[in-house]
């Protein structure tokens, strides 16, 4: 292979725009041309099989008429507006219009139970909220204990507490024009828990600017032959949303949602059904497809040219070859936090890959390791991973977060001059590639 590393990562420079409205980048700039607008969007199929296609065209009307229901709802720019949903169509539209009216979204991971949800609600101060079915126990037992959150719309499911979505869209016209934003404008609001506490990560619409050259060097350089893109990661995460959703909808794929429990048979059926040519999974998902399908045959008809791992696992090694040894696929190992979303991976069309290891920075990103002292460490030698403010041309990197909210003491307690400290342990070897280590018991925290 002819490693083309060097001359991609020092020629990259970002071009951010100053106005830039997630909304209109991934959705309806595609819906406004009538031959673009009926391309799918969103091959949707749920736990009982049913399955559906939403073109462009149909999902940016959607979007439209949810966003003119947020402004009757007296939604403004800037507010926060929670959203708790599975992978369907009317997510997506969801975030769309959450982006197009000036809002900043707070997914809520299926992981989190009603504590959680309040938890997250109240510090926010969101007072809107959009739910399904999944989520919707959960969110309404939340509402008893924060009330503040007045304003509930509900996705297949009655309540008194709620707006039916069907009733709220049907009042609305399907015309709306996404708001003009600074791109440095807050789009997403994702939650930690530190100590129990929740700590809430701003990202910006640039932060989707952010990971475009991650995304599209771990796809192996999306959208060349690309055809359908899946992940099973959820779309309530900073992953979900900046490694998978978003970046496959900015070029125009269509995108495959999954409702409900990720299982093997069910992923590889998704795989081979929808022909997917392109997908991100986390390690853990990876690990379960491999370790339940052992005993299955090898699947011969899957359709991958490129497959982006999540690399946080000290098993990136195992998994690298699991995968390339049963989905006949050498995958692409990736690194991302939640307040930088694919920084750090390899790309098997442009450079070589050293199986296990986390790659190399991707353009655009200035990423090094740092000792106690904040100096870089020699080769093989660990210390923490940290990401520059800036990279290698004096530009802000898009990628990285703006913030905590509403906790500037938390954000600059995070940061060592210019470097934002990830607290992942990590080194360099002399080839540039980077390898994650597993955390020192005698620095932990007691």
């Amino acid at each position: 292979m002819n490693d083309q590393y060097a001359e991609l990562y020092s020629s990259y420079q970002w071009l951010v725009p100053s106005q830039f409205n997630i909304a209109q980048a991934c959705l309806h700039r595609w819906a406004e041309n009538s031959h673009e607008g009926r391309r799918t969007a969103i091959y949707t199929e749920d736990e009982l099989g049913n399955v559906d296609t939403w073109s462009f065209s149909r999902l940016s009307e959607t979007s439209n008429r949810l966003a003119n229901g947020l402004l009757r709802m007296g939604v403004q720019p800037g507010d926060r507006v929670g959203i708790a949903m599975g992978q369907r169509p009317e997510t997506v539209a969801s975030f769309m219009a959450i982006f197009g009216v000036g809002a900043v979204a707070v997914p809520l991971p299926s992981s989190l139970e009603a504590r959680g949800i309040e938890a997250c609600m109240r510090h926010a101060k969101a007072r809107v909220a959009l739910v399904d079915t999944i989520a919707g126990p959960d969110l309404l037992q939340a509402h008893l204990n924060y009330p503040e959150l007045s304003q509930i719309v509900g996705l297949g499911f009655q309540h008194d507490n709620i707006i039916p979505w069907r009733t709220l869209l049907a009042r609305q016209p399907e015309t709306f024009r996404p708001l003009p934003l600074s791109s440095s404008r807050p789009a997403v609001l994702v939650y930690n828990f530190k100590q129990n506490a929740p700590q809430g990560i701003v990202l910006a619409h640039s932060a989707l600017i952010g990971s475009l050259p991650g995304f599209v060097a771990s796809q192996n350089w999306f959208p060349v032959m690309a055809g359908s893109f899946w992940s099973p990661v959820d779309w309530m995460t900073a992953p979900g949303l900046l490694a998978a959703l978003l970046p496959a909808l900015y070029f125009g794929r269509p995108v495959v949602a999954t409702l409900g429990r990720f299982s093997s048979p069910r992923a590889l059926e998704t795989l081979q059904r929808y022909k997917v040519t392109h997908a991100y999974f986390s390690a853990g998902q990876l690990s379960q497809l491999i370790d339940e399908a052992q005993q299955a045959p090898v699947p011969q008809q899957l359709s991958l040219r490129a497959l982006a791992i999540d690399g946080n696992s000290t098993d990136n090694q195992a998994l690298y070859q699991c995968c390339e040894q049963y989905l006949g696929i050498a995958p692409n190992i990736v690194l991302g936090v939640p307040e930088a979303q694919l920084v750090l991976g390899n790309s098997q069309q442009k450079w070589p890959a050293v199986p296990g290891s986390l790659g190399r920075p991707f353009p655009g990103h200035l990423i090094t390791v740092l000792d106690s002292k904040g100096l870089p460490c020699p080769a093989d030698v660990a210390g923490e991973l940290a990401i520059n403010r800036y990279d290698i041309n004096g530009h802000p990197d898009p990628s990285l977060f703006q913030g905590y909210w509403n906790d500037p003491v938390a954000t600059e307690e995070r940061y060592s001059g210019d470097w934002w400290m990830t607290g992942i342990r990590a080194q360099v070897d002399r080839n540039g590639n980077f390898w994650l280590v597993p955390p020192d018991p005698a620095i932990q925290s007691p």
